[in-house]
């Protein structure tokens, strides 16, 4: 692997956005997206994208709305399709087209997911990271055997609700490091915050950060229960996730659509793809062959 191989830093107009990104690769190799999650950066890929790259893709990541050096939403929203919009439109400024790959972590798989729902064919091959379909967060509940996963998980997402009020903003010095610790136990983030911070400078980026939680609870839970992937994609969760339960992801997997791969990916937390770089390199690369 060359995980320290140093990206590219582009700019792409999308969808009424300049997002900034990072790329690895050859202008010529064949275009994958990686979309990141919450608190993250397109930095995430750093030691997947070069990887990407030595196989012959050019594996692009932008910084999602609202992340630095991406500016917020002109138009203040953050829904899972407002994240679609974009992926779609980054795709197409790239020059690529519908077979192009898809890999999500985190707020990225709930948009991977999404595309598998709604907009099954706009990608090829789907990578989703350490966040299940949505939909299941509800069906646990439906089931005495699965009720204690949907109380322990009420539990470790209590986040989600704090995040929903103003203050929250002020808090994030404090959150962001926390939820680290939390999500992946043990793991060394410190180059990770740095970047984190880097990219939330200001209160209106920290602002767009927490508005995905905001906006997608208040107007836009129905469609995140609604999503209901319709194309195989490869899900990725691993046991020692601190942010949702690998548990979910054994419930999830015998609704997933035929051809459809889980992996439960041992002693990694929420953030797999840094703790276990080549095990998820390797996954990555069986499924995009």
């Amino acid at each position: 692997m060359s995980g320290n191989s140093a990206p590219e830093r582009i700019h792409l107009e999308a969808n009424g956005i300049d997002f900034g990104a990072l790329a690895w690769g050859p202008v010529d190799g064949r275009p994958v997206i990686l979309a990141h999650g919450y608190p993250d950066t397109a930095w995430t890929w750093r030691h997947l994208g070069p990887t990407l790259a030595d196989a012959g893709f050019r594996a692009v990541a932008p910084f999602l709305r609202g992340y630095g050096p991406t500016g917020p939403a002109p138009d203040d929203s953050y829904l899972v399709a407002d994240v679609v919009a974009d992926l779609v439109a980054i795709r197409d400024a790239i020059g690529a087209g519908p077979g192009t790959p898809l890999i999500g972590h985190d707020w990225g798989a709930v948009a991977v997911w999404e595309l598998a729902s709604s907009k099954p064919d706009a990608f090829g091959p789907k990578v989703a990271m350490a966040v299940p379909p949505p939909s299941v967060l509800i069906d646990v509940w439906r089931s005495a055997d699965s009720f204690p996963v949907g109380l322990r998980q009420l539990r470790m997402s209590w986040y989600f609700l704090l995040n929903q009020f103003g203050f929250t903003e002020a808090l994030q010095s404090r959150m962001i490091p926390r939820l680290w610790r939390d999500w992946s136990p043990g793991y060394p983030a410190d180059e990770d915050l740095a970047r984190v911070f880097e990219s939330l400078p200001d209160r209106s980026h920290r602002r767009a950060a927490l508005k995905y939680y905001r906006d997608n609870l208040r107007g836009g839970f129905t469609a995140l229960a609604k999503i209901s992937p319709r194309a195989p994609v490869l899900y990725l969760h691993g046991t020692a996730d601190g942010c949702g339960q690998v548990a979910l992801g054994r419930f999830a997997e015998s609704g997933l659509p035929p051809g459809s791969r889980f992996e439960a990916v041992e002693g990694a937390g929420h953030f797999l793809q840094l703790e276990d770089p080549e095990r998820i390199a390797n996954l990555t690369l069986e499924w995009l062959a």
